[in-house]
């Protein structure tokens, strides 16, 4: 085992050390990748540094991290151990070698607080206050642009508040990720402080003892359960308050030599000096998942060792009861078992406090079930516990910041390109990839001028001057993220307010793109309807004033206001989706983020939500001034149409809201469900197959000609060829839906007839050729759920597939996956990754519910879909 020099700039090579090692060493290693199956617990991003996985050891690696010396972290090691350098204390490298018995050469013990270079990477120890030679890692692994990526394990360890204290800490407030011992990352786990813990102990010694043996003259044995290393601040302080020395057996005195308590005075082996031993960890009772006390073993060993009583003591964190008593006892006859709260482990809210002081971007867990997958269930869960506490705005810049490596480097390869003049240093593959991107942002800069091209005809070209070229550079990098709709002038704008940052600037407008959207649409909306409307305007007759005004008529419009980005405060940090935040502003302005919990009021709540997906330009069907016209506008109704409106009220209504449709679909719906004599299933069945015909279409067409009628009956000058096309429309809609087969009213319930009397072509809803609909397999869905009985539910899918294998053989593979609840088969690992927290969210804002609505409802009906 080498020695450590005292030079703080050490700089090591593990691949060097471990070719020393070797007797015939080879000229140089070739590693294999990193697998994919290493827990991501174990291995430091951009390295091929190991933490504790020397059960994982093969050749990818020869640099390998102890945290300390417990069996559940050194598994793996045994002396034949050849595969790597293992780094750790020095403490921890006088235990490996004197009892594993490991190779001193393959040891490189490391100072405490100082710096080391392994592998180009800053390595510190800091100690983590758990077993003697416990250390935590800090790593600085080198970065892009001479930047650093820095990590946080922290192996096993108890924080304290003397961690923050030290100066090497600081440095790594705001790393990258934090591997965090989460042994105890449960609300329940607030067990009191070590020096707490020890003081009972300490206390229950001297009274119990004290009493019996002046008393009743009779001799007690206290058994303090540990492990082989850990616990030895309680046997110090007994020996220190008590003055009892403590016995312990021939393992643990070797452990205890290798620590240096073999000549303090401290320890014995021999069980008649003093009546506190030390027992193994499980003999006094079962510790996981719950206590459970074995007073059976306490009385073998009162009897083996002489004594009348038997006081045990059981210090850990799993046998907390904070319900309960802060340090609870079990007892049974002469024998008492004290459960003691202390432990070497970090609580829940030294975590987060731990947490808090170095704000992370992220904390992976090291410790709990299934953290092999970083987006597992539970190390899911154990996140959640710090949120707030940890940079939530890291990843997204991240993710961001890849854009503007991406557009970096192809910059960087066009420069270069350039600047030899050929693309002699490109691979055929390269330049190929070249020509696409150059073809890309030709296309793109099309885009953008063609959208823009109406504002500037109209006088809105945005007229600031970029004043540099690397404001130009940053401008177009933006660009390149940002829709094709965002002007020149909201970009600087953007750069501005994050002070030159793109990647700031680019999060700002997707946290505003609603409000920065609304402004562009605002004039391009006025523009638009002036531009395409019937009246004799043309584009020329709108001038830009000299006060950077839209002159139409009578009517101006300032793009200064127009085009100014909204003020953003970066201290707040709202988690509400731009839909929702704009709810809750023209709704109730007082109560931020509440939304009504009425489930009626998802037909009014959709549009607002597909709007903000559905982001164009608005045209003259969607025109401002027409609509708010021919809503005043008296409407003509036939008065076949009237009549099923009188008849069927509460059915139009309904439908209206299932399709969110507004009253322009009135009389198309009073047609259908005439069709249907009011059911509004088989009415929807006929709208949405209409729909996939032409009916989105004709009813597109329907509006704009409506509209445009009822429009020019307020000015008295409707024209007649408009009454034509309206006509025309209606009786196309109607002959449309006497004509088309009525397959698509099928009773539902066909398919649970039995299999002789089923066929499989006459009682389907659609035809042969033709795509299966889903409506086939939910209506049999629905009905094998509502069915009990095994059979008659086997029967029915039996229906549905012989339907699907006459009319669709194509669609049987899809249905047997949605059978089964999958998407594909399981070797081409495509999952939807919809889970039911997504879910509820989706129905919370579709909905315009509230989540504890939900849960009830789902507590009560026990299913999602319903």
């Amino acid at each position: 085992m080498d020695s450590h020099p005292s030079d703080k700039n050490l700089t090591l090579d593990s691949t060097h050390l471990f070719l020393s090692t070797q007797s015939s060493p080879p000229d140089s290693l070739i590693f294999a990748p990193i697998p994919r199956t290493l827990p991501p617990s174990k291995h430091i991003p951009s390295t091929r540094f190991l933490i504790d996985a020397f059960r994982y050891a093969a050749d990818f690696s020869v640099s390998y991290f102890l945290s300390h010396f417990h069996s559940d972290h050194y598994t793996g090691l045994s002396p034949s151990w050849s595969k790597g350098i293992i780094f750790c204390s020095e403490i921890t490298s006088r235990l490996l070698s004197q009892i594993l018995n490991i190779n001193p050469k393959f040891i490189y013990p490391l100072p405490i607080k100082i710096p080391v270079l392994i592998d180009g990477c800053e390595v510190v120890l800091v100690g983590a206050n758990h077993c003697p030679g416990a250390v935590q890692f800090l790593f600085k692994v080198p970065g892009r642009n001479g930047g650093f990526e820095r990590y946080v394990h922290t192996g096993d360890f108890r924080f304290c508040k003397t961690m923050l204290l030290q100066p090497v800490m600081n440095e790594f407030a705001g790393c990258d990720a934090v591997f965090l011992d989460t042994t105890y990352c449960n609300p329940k786990f607030l067990f009191p402080l070590q020096e707490e813990s020890v003081e009972y102990v300490v206390n229950v010694v001297n009274r119990v003892g004290g009493e019996l043996n002046e008393g009743l003259q009779k001799r007690v044995l206290f058994l303090v359960a540990t492990y082989v290393i850990g616990k030895e601040k309680i046997l110090i302080e007994i020996f220190k308050k008590c003055g009892r020395k403590v016995c312990v057996d021939s393992r643990k005195m070797e452990v205890l030599r290798v620590l240096g308590y073999g000549d303090s005075g401290v320890f014995t082996e021999d069980e008649s000096e003093t009546d506190v031993h030390v027992v193994g960890w499980n003999v006094l009772g079962e510790t996981w998942p719950y206590f459970r006390p074995n007073f059976v073993r306490m009385k073998e060993i009162m009897v083996e060792r002489g004594y009348d009583k038997v006081v045990g003591f059981v210090p850990t964190g799993w046998t907390y009861e904070v319900k309960r008593n802060k340090f609870a006892v079990r007892s049974k006859d002469a024998f008492e078992i004290h459960l003691v709260p202390y432990s070497e482990h970090s609580n829940y809210d030294e975590l987060r406090e731990y947490v808090k002081f170095l704000k992370p971007k992220q904390v992976i867990p090291t410790v709990g079930m299934d953290i092999e997958k970083l987006d597992s269930k539970h190390a899911n869960k154990m996140r959640k516990y710090f949120a707030g506490l940890v940079d939530e705005m890291a990843s997204k810049k991240e993710f961001l910041m890849g854009f503007h490596r991406g557009t970096s480097e192809i910059d960087e390869n066009v420069e270069e390109g350039a600047g030899s003049g050929s693309n002699e240093g490109l691979s055929k593959e390269g330049e190929v990839k070249l020509k696409k991107t150059k073809a890309t942002e030709d296309n793109s800069s099309s885009i953008l001028l063609d959208s823009s091209s109406r504002l500037e005809e109209f006088g809105s070209k945005d007229v600031t001057a970029l004043d540099d070229e690397e404001t130009e550079k940053m401008v177009q990098e933006i660009r390149n993220c940002l829709p094709t709709w965002v002007t020149q002038n909201q970009i600087l704008d953007l750069i501005s307010s994050s002070g030159r940052n793109i990647v700031d600037a680019v999060s700002n407008f997707y946290e505003h793109e609603t409000q920065l959207y609304e402004q562009v649409s605002a004039c391009t909306t006025f523009i638009s309807t002036s531009q395409t409307s019937s009246l004799d305007v043309s584009a020329s007759t709108a001038k830009l004033n000299s006060d950077k005004t839209i002159s139409q008529g009578s009517v101006k419009i300032p793009l200064s206001q127009e085009y100014k980005l909204p003020t953003i405060k970066h201290s707040i940090k709202s988690t509400l989706s731009p839909s929702k935040r704009k709810k809750t502003i023209t709704n109730n302005p007082k109560k931020k983020g509440k939304v009504p919990s009425k489930m009626e009021s998802s037909g009014a709540k959709q549009p607002t939500i597909t709007s903000f997906f559905n982001k164009l330009l608005p045209n003259m069907s969607q025109g401002d001034v027409v609509e708010s016209k021919s809503e005043e506008c008296p409407k003509d109704e036939n008065p076949l149409q009237s009549n099923a409106i009188k008849t069927y009220g509460e059915e139009i209504d309904q439908f209206l809201k299932i399709i969110n449709g507004n009253e322009s679909l009135k009389g198309y719906a009073a047609t259908l469900l005439e069709k249907t004599k009011g059911n509004v299933s088989m009415a929807l069945d006929l709208y949405y197959d209409n729909q996939e015909g032409d009916h989105g279409k004709t009813v597109n067409r329907l509006e704009f000609s409506k509209s445009s009628v009822q429009f020019d009956n307020c000015n008295k000058d409707c024209s007649s060829a408009l009454e034509k096309i309206v006509s025309e429309e209606l009786q196309h809609i109607t002959d449309m839906s006497v004509q088309r087969p009525s397959k698509e009213l099928m009773d539902p319930t066909l398919v649970s007839l039995p299999p002789e009397k089923y066929d499989p072509i006459e009682h389907a809803c659609w035809s042969s050729g033709q795509p299966a609909p889903y409506i086939h397999l939910a209506r049999t869905f629905d009905l094998v759920e509502a069915e009990r009985g095994k059979i008659k539910a086997m029967s029915m899918l039996g229906n549905m597939f012989r339907s699907l294998l006459a009319l669709s053989p194509d669609d049987v593979l899809p249905a047997v996956y949605l059978c089964t609840n999958k998407i594909a088969s399981n070797h081409e690992n495509i999952e939807l990754n919809i889970g039911g927290s997504l879910v509820t969210s989706a129905i919370e804002e579709a909905c315009g519910t509230n989540r504890s609505k939900i849960r009830d409802m789902y507590n009560r009906l026990g299913d999602l879909g319903r």
